[in-house]
Parts: C-alpha cells; sequence; structure tokens
C-alpha cells in the first residue's frame, strides 16, 4: 500500500507515542543537553570524527522508534518523500536531487562516472583524502594542488593545471582538514574560467556550521546557472545521523541521471531516509546545533591562546591546530590516553585535527594535552 506523504508525517510525529517503551518516552523528554552520548567505561572519546557529538534532535529520534517496524520493507516510497523533501527544502526540482548511502556514495558516483585512466582528478592538497582513493579505485589519474597562504584553494593554480584530459574537480568548502574557506566570488571567478566540459563537485558537508561571513554562500541556496556543478551534502555532520549513512546532491538533472545510473540500488535504508524528513523538518535543533559548536569552538580558540599556540581559523566542527611537535606524536600521546584524534596529515606533519566535542569531552583533551612534553607549550 502505497503510504501518502500526510499519513507519513502523521506516522513520524504521533506514532512514538505508540511504539517507544516508557523509558525511551522519558529519554524523549530530557533536556537536549542532558542527551549527549557519554563515555562508557574503556571507551575511547573520538575526536577523529567531525560529527555532533549531542546526536540527532529528540524529534529525529521519536521519528526512528516510532518507524521501526517499517525496516521490513523496502525503502522505495521513502525514497521519493525524502527526494521531495529535499527539494522543497532547497527550492529545486525532485529531478535534481541524487540520494546516496552517506556523502561519500555521492561522490564514488561522481567519480565513477566523470573519471576514467585517460581522465584526470584535479582537487586541492590537503583535503578530503577519499575523493582521491575514489579517483585510484577507477584508475584516474589525480593532480594535488597545494592550497594557497591563507589556506584557501590555489584556483589560479588549479585553472593553469587544467588540460583536456581534466575530467573532474573537487572542491571542498570550507575545507577538510584545514577548516579553512574559499571565498565565493574566487570560485565564481574559477568555474568562469574552467574549460565547459569540465564537471566540478562541491562538498558542502559543513555548511551549516559556516555562520555569517560575506566569503561564503552555498551553491544550493545560492545557485549559478551552471549545469556542471555537483553540490554535496550530508547528514553525517550538523543532523547526526553518521551511523545511518544518508548523503544527498544537487545537481542539474543530466547529471543526476549519470549518478543515479552508478548508484547501488536501495543502498539508503528505510530508518535513514525518515530520519532525513524528520532531521530537515527540524531546523530549531540545527540551529542550536551550530550556536552551541560556535561556542565550543570559541572556547578552544580560548584554550589554544592561554598555551601559546597557533590554529587555522575554522568554519566547521572542528579545529587544525599547530601543535609544535610531530602530529604523529601529539596523535599517539593522545592514543595512550584513550582520546582520538584525526589522522596525520602528510602535508602538515604538525597539525592535528581536533573535533570540537562537548565541555566534558573537551576538557579532558587539555587536561591530556597538559601532559605533552613542555615543548607543546611554547610558541608554535
Amino acid at each position: 500500500m502505497t503510504i501518502s506523504r500526510r499519513n507519513f508525517f502523521r506516522q513520524v510525529t504521533v506514532g512514538a507515542a505508540v511504539t517507544a517503551r516508557p523509558w525511551q518516552l522519558q529519554k524523549l523528554s530530557l533536556p537536549i543537553a542532558d542527551q549527549s552520548s557519554s563515555r562508557q567505561p574503556g571507551e575511547s572519546i573520538r575526536l577523529d570524527m567531525n560529527i555532533n557529538p549531542y546526536g540527532p534532535s529528540p524529534k529525529v529520534l521519536e521519528a526512528i522508534r516510532a518507524n521501526l517496524n517499517f525496516i521490513n520493507r523496502y525503502p522505495d516510497t521513502d525514497y521519493r518523500l525524502l527526494v521531495d523533501r529535499l527539494a522543497d527544502f532547497h527550492r529545486v526540482e525532485s529531478d535534481n536531487v541524487v540520494l546516496g548511502c552517506g556523502s561519500r556514495e555521492v561522490l564514488r558516483t561522481a567519480a565513477a562516472a566523470f573519471l576514467t585512466r585517460g581522465t584526470t582528478l584535479m582537487l586541492a592538497s590537503p583535503t578530503f583524502q577519499p575523493m582521491a582513493d575514489l579517483a585510484k579505485q577507477v584508475g584516474a589519474p589525480i593532480i594535488a594542488v597545494p592550497i594557497n597562504k591563507r589556506y584557501a584553494y590555489d584556483l589560479d593554480a588549479m585553472l593553469h593545471g587544467t588540460n583536456p584530459s581534466t575530467g573532474l574537480v573537487y572542491v571542498c568548502n570550507p575545507n577538510n582538514p584545514t577548516g579553512s574557506l574559499t571565498p565565493r566570488k574566487d570560485l565564481e571567478a574559477f568555474l568562469e574560467k574552467l574549460p565547459p566540459k569540465v564537471v566540478v563537485v562541491i562538498d558542502e558537508a559543513y555548511h551549516e556550521y559556516v555562520g555569517p561571513t560575506s566569503d561564503y554562500a552555498s551553491f544550493i541556496d545560492h545557485p549559478i546557472d551552471d549545469k556542471r556543478l555537483i553540490v554535496v551534502r550530508t547528514f553525517s555532520k550538523i543532523y547526526g545521523l553518521a551511523g545511518l549513512r544518508l548523503g544527498y546532491a544537487i545537481t542539474s538533472k543530466e547529471i543526476a541521471l549519470k549518478l543515479s545510473s552508478m548508484q547501488l540500488q536501495r543502498g539508503v535504508n528505510t530508518i535513514a531516509a525518515r530520519a532525513g524528513v524528520a532531521a530537515l523538518d527540524d531546523s530549531d535543533y540545527t540551529r542550536l546545533s551550530s550556536r552551541r559548536n560556535a561556542d565550543q569552538r570559541q572556547e578552544f580558540y580560548n584554550q589554544t591562546n592561554a598555551r601559546m599556540l597557533r590554529q587555522i581559523d575554522s568554519l566547521t566542527n572542528f579545529v587544525f591546530t599547530k601543535t609544535g611537535l610531530p602530529s604523529s606524536q601529539v596523535i599517539e600521546h593522545f592514543q595512550r590516553h584513550d582520546i582520538m584524534l584525526g589522522p596525520v596529515v602528510p602535508e602538515m606533519k604538525t597539525h592535528v585535527r581536533v573535533a570540537i566535542s562537548t565541555e566534558e569531552n573537551m576538557k579532558e583533551f587539555w587536561r591530556v594535552w597538559d601532559l605533552l612534553p613542555s615543548m607543546s607549550h611554547k610558541m608554535a
């Protein structure tokens, strides 16, 4: 039986009262601050994953619990509901939306669709490493252009490096692992000069964390007339759904068809699709998560300043900090204290990427930091 959109939302908002156990309802009634994941005995503090440390909103948890009885069904109807909701959310047509089992699957389909052994991927160095790994899987050569002194993409150098073999350009903005921004006006000028057949992926995984700035505007929310663009978003960050694996792209209908042909069929699960709809409808929680992250990020800056450290200004939910020591040594030190940090970045071997977490976890991070050799407390 086909589920209407009206009936679906009724199930999402009301069904939890029927299916949730009393202890679950009690937990749902707790203040948001009390729903952050607590550290279990023997469990590491994960500051290596750039996730929302407070998890999804209570409304999303409610939707998940209310719809557990649908996990025996294939998610075809749920896809339509989520795609239509994303189209409404971004003021595009449903044919412009492509779902993925996490945004990484969307990146995989882009690599499969536009890269071959004879076409090249161009990206920055450093940037989100899995994109290069996906290019290697299809045998495509890679051109990695070092970021500039402002930690932005060196777009002039990237233009200079393009040639007839360039098949795909990847832009992560804000960038991972640096957390830095490439100004929107520079990207627009770059796109105007880029050869017309080159497809461009703009990864906006951290869009919701950016905050007000004249240097940034989403290519979804403020589109330009360029059918080559694939703009990628994820539910793994601010929405707190990393474990359910849900991402999507907004692109032209032509490219959407091509990406869809490369997808794993029914790769997004039923609960993820329904949770995604609920997450989009809880804008208050999105704003709260962004604000909490900004406060904790500022406190991180306060702590680095107190220790005479330097970091790259971040517009994300992580900070790339210069340590004054080899990053491998710092990472190993924290591992011994059950704190996981981001991996070594070969291009910047004295920096570590630290995900912003709860106040409790960040206090533990700084306690362990102060156990490092005194060299790390000098001006880095």
